[in-house]
């Protein structure tokens, strides 16, 4: 078993190292072929696509004569630097029009009926976010860390729910896990990242009822990219990034070929005591286009990662005063000799596309991808003397190797019926998991949380609690037809699921554990979209998703969780206004869910049924020329509606805030003697919790603060980012009276970027 495990990470791993020295080799090359010396790096655009012939009458099913690219015919006009948006590619400014994660296909936002919002690397870039989960954290119906300054992992509810365990998506294809065996994404690689609020299961077979986040990566382009960046925050975590673009000059006939390769090295540390934050990736990609009609990307990416397990804190000491006053921000509740956090991550993968004929289109999106995760780390489980502050420990370790390969098929046939024009897409979606699961625990001493002495943690010698291997396979067919009536879209999608699930123990006497599961889920939304821009849509949806893991309660597979939302809403995008604003009301109930076991915080179990009502609104806009701006506001009626514990229906879930509110402007100077200086701000709220199930223990809201000023001189650019500027103290979240966490004190990060 160690040894296939060996094996299929070398050859992961030595496929990505192929793939950078290819990346990397070509780029050096023609960069050297082409440059003698520095040159202003010219704007990123997106050619526009050569257009499409489009049948007047019946669509004709014969493929057409492929020719090559190059040459083109003397007779064609040239390429114009004008930039068409792709939902795979950048946007300008912070307005994204286009997406296709709610549909699957290439459609205006404003004709999508169900709730999205687009982040683009422009946002990122000025918001400088240190984790994934910060690049949402002003996004409406996003409660973005909610285990505060804990780097091992990235956390994020949706309407309410938690979401950061099944509803990532990495350029459209799922990264799901169980247990510890998570993944890691890095927002220097991303070039957009779209948040689908609602079911999702109809398309892609397997997320929060809630919502899904699909961060698209960066990927080759047309025009030549030549970027790095170096910087340091007040903590001494630095970081140094490049990110390399290379259109590759072929023979005539051989099409095109572009290359990219994006890296990042950071190392440092954090607000807590002993956690550094380390992260080192490296992604190639590769994009060949033979002909108008076919385009091949491959993409690979390997990871590595270390830090700390988080604070386990009580709610007396963090959230309220203890007689022996507040626990330190800088507190440290393991034991430095002892604890661990260790990631190796590597995938590779390819996406395809063809035109078979002016209507219609097929597309291949594939990806194997590998995780390890070595974590032991002595937890905190509530004080065991409330008077002088003296913290019960015990220890707890973990192994998870994980595998996965997904594929998602897809036709697209674009036809009409009468006055009716359709978009049909008809998919097949392959998805395969295996964990190697080990987990463990045992003792540990005391530790003063005022003054604390660290003596190390005894070895674990018990046996583990949980040592088995658990795959899980998953076939999906699903069938979706947009239908266009003058100004008006019907959406309406089906998909079906048979997943089978086997959890095989390696314990002696362990139970084999096994279950098959067949479930249909669909979905149906009209919108009309008047001339002025406004856009009222209706939507109803199902969902399905087969939950991976083990219930510690009951000793027995999860079940999968279902759900049902129904939706209403107004999209507005003025004529002529570069931006767009956005209401959604919706009523959501999600059954089976996963939430905190109160007698143990690292377990999770399934109990009754939550309902989540409430209102999003959004305003996203590229105001003037240098002004972007972006705001939203969200707030929740939440409550467990059925439960096994009558006392709790009615309540509100732990660790959830039922209001958020955000608002950010960035501006820069477009001439004059401040040409290219800049300056941006934002302030978020995030509403109270509880920390326990009766409601009786709050955690207060807060208010915090960013801010931002840069220069872009030439070809560099400076900057100094400011989060929580006023540093404020307060708890993130509490999941239990013994597991609260501190948020991110003030963070201040100077940054040098330069392009040639």
């Amino acid at each position: 078993m160690n040894n296939t495990i060996r094996l299929s990470r070398l050859a992961l791993l030595s496929s990505v190292c192929a793939l950078s020295v290819v990346t990397l080799d070509t780029s050096l090359a023609q960069s050297s072929s082409t440059q003698t010396g520095a040159q202003p790096l010219p704007p990123v655009v997106v050619n526009q696509p050569q257009q499409r012939r489009r049948a007047a009458a019946a669509p004709s099913r014969t493929p057409r004569a492929r020719t090559a690219v190059a040459p083109r015919p003397v007779a064609q006009p040239p390429r114009s630097n004008v930039f068409v948006e792709s939902p795979r590619g950048p946007i300008q400014g912070y307005v994204a029009n286009r997406s296709s994660t709610g549909t699957k296909t290439n459609t205006p936002i404003n004709e999508t009926p169900q709730a999205i919002s687009v982040v683009g690397a422009e946002q990122i870039r000025d918001q400088r976010p240190r984790s994934f989960d910060d690049v949402l954290r002003y996004v409406p119906g996003v409660a973005a860390g909610t285990f505060g300054s804990d780097f091992r992992n990235d956390w994020f509810l949706i309407r309410g729910f938690k979401s950061d365990d099944n509803s990532v998506f990495l350029d459209g294809l799922q990264l799901f896990y169980t247990s510890y065996a998570s993944w890691k994404l890095q927002p220097f690689n991303m070039e957009r990242v779209e948040i689908l609020r609602g079911p999702s299961a109809i398309l892609y077979g397997g997320s929060s009822p809630s919502g899904l986040v699909n961060v698209v990566s960066k990927m080759p382009q047309a025009q030549p990219i030549r970027y790095i960046e170096t910087g340091v925050d007040n903590f001494g975590n630095a970081y140094f990034g490049f990110d390399i673009n290379t259109p590759i000059k072929l023979a005539p006939g051989n099409g095109e070929l572009y290359t990219r390769i994006v890296g990042q090295v950071q190392n440092g540390g954090t607000q807590t005591d002993f956690t550094p934050n380390n992260n080192y990736f490296i992604a190639p990609s590769l994009t060949w286009k033979p002909n108008v009609d076919t385009t091949l990307t491959i993409l690979g990416s390997a990871s590595y990662n270390e830090t700390r397990p988080a604070n386990f804190l009580p709610y007396v000491g963090t959230v309220t005063n203890g007689p022996f006053g507040r626990i330190p921000t800088s507190f440290y509740s393991g034991e430095p000799s002892f604890d661990h956090f260790k990631r190796e991550q590597e995938m590779l993968g390819y996406q395809f596309e063809h035109h078979l004929s002016d209507n219609v289109t097929f597309r291949q999106n594939a990806r194997f991808a590998h995780v390890d995760v070595n974590y032991a780390g002595v937890t905190g489980g509530g004080l065991a003397n409330a008077t002088t502050g003296d913290l019960s420990r015990f220890s707890f370790a973990t192994r998870g190797i994980a595998d996965q390969a997904n594929m998602d098929s897809q036709v697209e046939y674009r036809f009409t019926t009468g006055i009716l024009s359709h978009t049909a897409l008809f998919g097949l979606d392959l998805k395969y998991y295996s964990i190697s699961d080990v987990q463990a625990s045992g003792s540990a001493g005391n530790l003063n949380v005022i003054n604390p002495v660290y003596s190390g943690a005894p070895p674990i010698t018990s046996t583990p609690f949980r040592n088995s291997n658990l795959t899980q396979q998953q076939l999906g067919v699903y069938l979706q037809d947009q239908i266009k009536l003058d100004r008006f879209t019907l959406v309406l999608s089906g998909r079906n699921d048979w997943v089978d699930v086997n959890d095989v123990g390696r314990n002696p006497n362990a139970a084999v554990l096994g279950r098959d599961d067949s479930k249909f889920s669909g979905r149906a939304g009209l919108i009309y979209n008047f001339d002025n821009g406004l856009a009222p849509y209706v939507s109803y949806a199902t969902s399905y998703n087969p939950v991976i893991g083990l219930n510690f309660s009951t000793n027995t597979l999860l079940l999968p969780e279902t759900g049902r939302q129904a939706e209403v809403g107004v999209k507005y995008q003025p004529v002529g206004f570069d931006g767009h604003f956005s209401f959604a009301y919706f009523d959501l109930k999600r059954q089976n869910v996963l939430t905190a076991d109160p007698l143990n915080p690292l377990q999770s179990i399934q109990n009754g049924e939550q309902t989540s009502r409430g209102l999003e609104l959004e305003a996203v806009a590229n105001l003037a020329p240098g002004l972007k701006v972006v705001g939203s506001f969200t707030t929740y009626n939440l409550f467990v509606s059925k439960d096994g514990d009558g006392t709790i229906v009615g309540k509100v879930p732990t660790n959830t805030p039922r209001q958020l509110a955000s608002g950010w402007a960035d501006y820069t100077f477009q001439d004059g003697i401040l040409r290219g200086f800049g300056f941006g701000g934002g302030v978020r709220y995030v509403g109270s919790s509880f920390a326990d199930q009766a409601n009786t223990l709050s955690v207060p809201s807060r208010v915090l603060g960013d801010l931002a000023v840069h220069y872009d001189w030439q070809n560099w650019r400076f900057a100094v980012n400011a989060n929580n500027v006023t540093d404020e103290i307060y708890v993130a979240n509490c999941s239990t009276a013994n597991a609260c966490f501190y948020g991110d004190r003030r963070r201040v990060t100077g940054s040098i970027g330069y392009k040639w």
